[in-house]
């Protein structure tokens, strides 16, 4: 088999850039003369090393080059075919009517132990029923978020059709579901997945719903004790791909809703940074909630600077020897969304900073759960179960220096807040992110400053030291691009007026009709 697939190999490697690959016709250069079906199989397994994408009529093409391109709109439900197979899943372990009885009593009780848990920041031990439960409440909202924070990359030509992924953590498989589902039907993906807890064998099922063009790999250990060398060639013969080598690495490393859980979270991200491609990025992601996003930023700023291996950048030596190459290490950089608009300058506040997006549809399997519940259980409100909001927080973070938003301002012409103390009562010109949605406490479930009814949003320019919130006592058309800038959006504010917030210790910056507002990407 061996002689076989290096063969197949050599014929594949001179007829990508010939003509589309006919297993049919390979096999009849390789001694022996292979059944095409075993053809077939060798250059499944070794597609991903080889860049080739299988098409629908069974012939092999190379992947193109061209970047993926950001959502055209707002991800509506978690597919049917995923819904299918989780509810047969959920069937085969508890039976057909899994949701009602002791099964779904178990399940129910299960999910609550488990959010209990968690918002007390106590760690939740992944068996069988807990990996259950979390893919009823938790799957389609991760579905959702990890593509909206994905855009981050796209909108800017960073994410490209032909992925190494790795994903740290991966549970029941929602961020890797909807990393599938963000690529076009001509993408290739060679998906790595990192989880030691019966979660895997969930998430095993589901990746068995994506393409023929998504090659995975399950490994079943903790993220401490993963040895990166685990993941060369993906189980075929390969090229020499190493993810500690200079010039190799995973174009995207995705640690989602797992930072949480690690005893020592910036030093298991810092391990996975020195894994990345020359061009790669690490998408963290966590919750809404007030700890994990917080957590959440620590790890980016404990991390914004240090200095690790630039894979881009080598130095060899005055005889041209390779062998003798050093690596001159790059920077830790915070692509976004936090934004880092004064050159040296980063911020001390708490970080608490999320997205919201809309919710998705009901998927029936929480509908189920949640109908199912007894009359008689005091502790059910009609919707517990039901979990469709997409709230979330992410940061990116890269070792090439890029820059989602790329400025550099200059005191002459703009306050900075990190010097908001001498503007307080004056009115001034600011540049800042805009990083939440509505925190006004109008019902919105945004995590708002109860009982405000004008427009507050959380900005920051990437200097403060305490929080800062915009709010807008006076919409009008010239600064109602505030209102309408997106999630992570720089604007321009003039003759914004800077005041202090005893009771939150915090500044707002009142936005009226002197407010001068502009998007500027």
């Amino acid at each position: 088999m061996s002689d076989h697939r290096d063969a197949v190999r050599s014929n594949a490697k001179y007829l990508r850039n010939v003509r589309p690959i006919d297993p049919e016709e390979i096999c009849e250069y390789v001694e022996g003369a292979p059944h095409p079906a075993v053809v077939r199989q060798l250059l499944r397994e070794e597609a991903a090393d080889l860049g080739l994408l299988e098409r629908d009529d069974g012939l092999f093409v190379p992947v193109d080059d061209e970047p993926v391109r950001p959502l055209r709109g707002p991800i509506e439900r978690l597919p049917a075919d995923y819904e299918r197979r989780l509810e047969d899943l959920l069937a085969d372990r508890y039976g057909p009517n899994w949701e009602g009885g002791a099964s779904g009593d178990l399940l129910r009780s299960t999910i609550r132990r488990f959010k209990a848990s968690y918002l007390d920041g106590q760690p939740v031990e992944y068996g069988d029923d807990v990996a259950a439960g979390y893919a009823i409440y938790h799957l389609p909202g991760y579905y959702a978020a990890v593509q909206y924070a994905l855009d981050d990359l796209a909108e800017r030509g960073l994410l490209g059709r032909k992925l190494r992924v790795l994903d740290i953590g991966a549970g029941v498989g929602g961020p890797a579901l909807g990393l599938c589902d963000y690529l076009p039907d001509d993408s290739l993906l060679e998906y790595h997945a990192i989880e030691p807890s019966a979660a895997a064998d969930v998430l095993e099922e589901l990746l068995a719903e994506t393409g023929r063009n998504v090659h995975t790999t399950i490994h079943r250990t903790t993220a401490e004790a993963f040895d990166p060398s685990e993941a060369v060639n993906g189980g075929g013969s390969g090229d020499g791909f190493d993810p500690t080598a200079p010039d190799d690495g995973f174009d995207l490393v995705l640690a989602c809703n797992v930072l949480s859980e690690l005893e020592d979270p910036a030093e298991v991200t810092r391990s996975f940074l020195e894994t990345l491609a020359p061009e790669g990025a690490l998408l963290a992601m966590a919750p809404a909630d007030k700890n994990t996003s917080v957590g959440l930023r620590e790890v980016e700023r404990d991390l914004e600077g240090e200095r690790l291996w630039d894979r881009s950048a080598v130095d060899v030596d005055a005889s041209g020897d390779s062998d003798s190459a050093t690596y001159r290490r790059g920077a830790v950089t915070v692509y976004g969304p936090a934004v880092r608009l004064w050159p040296g300058e980063t911020p001390s506040d708490r970080g608490w900073s999320f997205d919201v997006r809309p919710d998705l549809a009901v998927p029936e399997f929480q509908r189920r759960l949640d109908e199912a519940a007894p009359a008689d259980d005091d502790d059910h409100a009609p919707g517990e179960f039901v979990n469709v909001d997409v709230q979330f927080s992410s940061s990116l973070l890269r070792l090439d220096g890029r820059r989602r938003i790329d400025m550099a301002l200059e005191t002459d012409e703009w306050a900075k807040m990190a010097e908001m103390e001498r503007h307080v009562t004056n009115r001034i010109d600011i540049v800042a992110a805009k990083l939440s949605r509505s925190l006004s406490g109008d019902g919105d479930g945004n995590g708002g400053r109860g009982g405000r009814s004008n427009p507050l949003f959380k900005i920051s320019d990437g200097s403060e030291a305490v929080d800062h919130y915009a709010v807008v006592t006076n919409e009008t058309s010239l600064n109602r691009p505030l209102l309408e800038a997106d999630y992570g959006e720089v604007c321009t504010f003039e003759r914004i007026l800077a005041l202090w917030n005893d009771d939150e210790e915090a500044y707002n910056l009142v936005v009226d009709e002197e407010t001068v507002v502009d998007r500027i990407g």
